[in-house]
């Protein structure tokens, strides 16, 4: 789709940000649950310091952003998104589902607004929860116009780890579950047919909700899916996986894990966890951060 004109209208002092600051970063993990992904090994690479946003952006702050620039989202010129099975409302008729993940259907009318098809804004946009149906390209002219970019690979992890070394969370090593810890917003109960919503929430939290980590950023795992700027690809002598990238050419990366997270199905509510989508692609459960250099 063609490419909008976008101009950088603002900086880092316009959003409530966290300086992280550089030197030796971590990238990877020695610990792979997921090695088909690439997770491994873990890696050691200099980095700058920079900035990045304390939530993923927030509803209202692309509203702000469109109201500014006109912008229209690929959803919305595409005339339809990705929602989850169950989310989809009876007013709206599922017209497609997904070949390979049979939970998703495609809606027309779903967009950043209308997060789940026409007339769930109500419902289920809330201002200060992180904005999805979001596409990269969405993702990257919001971050233009914040005066920054989307993050690097290195530059999430970084950030998420916070100085705790080879973790897989946060805030250490503790798993979330299904009945008595909920540090993040992932999945409990039996996925993908009932969740029961312990940790409170069925859908997106709020982009500010639950512990921050040590350098105050919150949600790096779970509530949504985050786009970064890399191109997601992984490095493999088995043939499953070279026939799998083959189908993912230019592909781009997302980190975090969301809502619709489980052990049982998707164990990559992670720090050194990894999938890519197709940049024109937009679901209920993909958002972003943006990140400004120094």
């Amino acid at each position: 789709m063609e490419e909008q004109a976008v101009k950088k209208k603002k900086t880092y002092s316009d959003f409530i940000s966290a300086k992280v600051p550089g030197g030796i970063a971590l990238l990877g993990t020695n610990r792979p649950q997921i090695t088909d992904d690439g997770e491994d090994p873990l890696c050691k690479k200099r980095l700058k310091p920079f900035r990045i946003g304390q939530t993923a952006v927030t509803n209202q702050e692309f509203r702000e952003f469109v109201d500014e620039t006109g912008y229209v989202t690929d959803a919305e010129r595409y005339g339809w998104s990705f929602v989850f099975w169950s989310d989809v409302s009876k007013l709206v008729p599922a017209t497609q589902g997904v070949q390979g993940a049979g939970w998703w259907r495609r809606v027309d009318g779903a967009t950043w607004k209308d997060i789940n098809g026409p007339g769930t804004e109500a419902e289920f946009w809330h201002p200060d929860h992180p904005v999805v149906q979001v596409s990269h390209a969405d993702a990257s002219a919001y971050a233009l116009w914040a005066g920054g970019r989307l993050p690097s690979e290195l530059e999430w992890e970084h950030a998420a780890r916070s100085g705790q070394g080879d973790v897989p969370f946060p805030w250490g090593d503790t798993d979330p579950n299904d009945t008595d810890n909920f540090p993040c917003n992932i999945w409990q109960g039996d996925f993908p047919y009932f969740n029961t919503g312990l940790d409170g929430w069925k859908t997106t939290a709020p982009a500010k909700s639950y512990q921050p980590n040590a350098h105050g950023l919150y949600n790096m795992i779970g509530n949504v899916w985050e786009w970064t700027q890399d191109t997601y690809w992984v490095k493999s002598r088995k043939k499953h996986v070279r026939q799998r990238m083959s189908k993912m050419r230019g592909f781009k990366l997302l980190k975090g894990g969301s809502f619709i997270c489980h052990r049982s199905y998707c164990y990559r509510y992670r720090i050194a966890a990894r999938t890519g989508n197709s940049p024109e692609s937009s679901t209920t459960h993909q958002g972003f951060r943006v990140v400004w250099d120094l």
